[in-house]
């Protein structure tokens, strides 16, 4: 799939951290909120989603060569700010990411954040780029990349528990890769399942508004939870979960903070991002310390397998991983480059003499 930008090239992503230019030749590309919301309106987020899908599964397939480690939280009463750093050796980067369940109450994004690129050479940053709409793309385009290797083949419907900010970048994700546009639906907010049906159904989705979450999976093939609460929960009952489902497991995503009946991990096989981390924060933090888990990209890399049978029940215990953001970043970066929605920082204080940063504040 090719995307075409506001000049006339197409979206390419390196497929093993490409070449990146002399840091010192230029200044570093910078995408903008107003930038990032043109060129998806421009481009369409449902296409954009296919596309970064595909990115992430080269990536997910070379796992290995990344530096890993959980992110790095600071946890308060309110919430929790988060870095997510990784490098495939050539390029590092990281996303800087809040959570904060009640912002919406003062009229405040739940989650905001922003990402850089570095080439690993010299540390130089080389792209800037707001990342609240840009992690909504990519954590959509993780989901349907997993559910491609996870969910039923023959798949039509899927039920959303949670219709917030992340709900129409989810429906339109799978149906960019799996083809589904058949929507049941259930939020305790009705004012924010009206905002789903107003976004969507222009958009040629077929939605069921439901009464209850019990309601919304019925005849589900497929279940994406994404609640925003910050608390062990259980917005979906094991009684409710039939054989051959596949649960997108999204909305867990801090200490604390769970969505699933642990009778339903149970009896599921459950693939997961990275391990050290989804254990501390994902669905499986309410499990024993050795519960059986599979490696998301083991089953992109063809070395494991992933569904087994049509009867499987199959979770994507996603939390959210770095990997992923530097996919998305590269993405968009390599899209933009040279076209108007990108813009240029001296971000970099670079004396004619690297020894002399001194000489570039002396009094006249």
């Amino acid at each position: 799939m090719k995307l075409m930008t506001g000049a006339p090239r197409p979206t390419t992503v390196p497929r093993s951290g490409g070449a990146v230019a002399d840091p010192r030749s230029s200044s570093v590309g910078f995408v903008d909120v107003a930038s990032m919301s043109r060129w998806i309106a421009e481009q369409g987020a449902e296409r954009i989603i296919g596309a970064m899908a595909e990115a992430l599964e080269r990536d997910f397939a070379r796992w290995p060569q990344f530096d890993k480690s959980p992110r790095h939280a600071v946890h308060s009463h309110d919430g929790v700010m988060e870095l997510m750093p990784t490098s495939d050796g050539v390029e590092y980067g990281f996303k800087y990411v809040n959570g904060h369940p009640n912002n919406p109450l003062t009229g405040h994004q739940t989650v905001t954040a922003f990402g850089v690129l570095a080439e690993v050479a010299h540390g130089y940053p080389t792209f800037v780029s707001e990342m609240t709409l840009l992690t909504a793309l990519r954590t959509a385009a993780t989901s349907a990349m997993a559910a491609r290797h996870l969910a039923r083949p023959d798949a039509t419907t899927m039920a959303m528990i949670g219709t917030g900010s992340q709900s129409e970048f989810q429906a339109l994700g799978f149906r960019a890769v799996l083809g589904i546009a058949s929507l049941r639906v259930y939020d305790t907010d009705p004012a924010a399942t009206a905002k789903l049906v107003r976004n969507l159904e222009p958009l040629g989705f077929d939605i069921v508004v439901a009464s209850s979450a019990a309601e919304a999976v019925a005849g589900a093939d497929v279940i994406t939870t994404c609640t925003a609460d910050k608390r062990n929960a259980t917005v979906l009952h094991d009684v409710d979960v039939v054989a051959g489902v596949h649960i997108n497991a999204i909305g867990g995503d801090c200490p604390g903070k769970t969505e699933l009946d642990a009778a339903t991990l149970d009896r599921a096989s459950v693939f997961v991002e990275y391990p050290e981390q989804t254990r501390v924060e994902g669905e499986i933090q309410q499990m024993p310390g050795d519960f059986a888990v599979t490696e998301l990209w083991r089953v992109v890399a063809g070395e494991l397998a992933g569904r087994r049978s049509a009867e499987e029940i199959t979770v994507f215990d996603s939390v959210g991983f770095a990997i992923e953001d530097f996919t998305a970043l590269r993405f968009v970066r390599d899209a933009v480059r040279g076209t108007s929605y990108e813009a240029k920082l001296d971000l970099i204080a670079e004396p004619d003499d690297p020894k002399d940063l001194f000489g570039m504040v002396a009094p006249a």
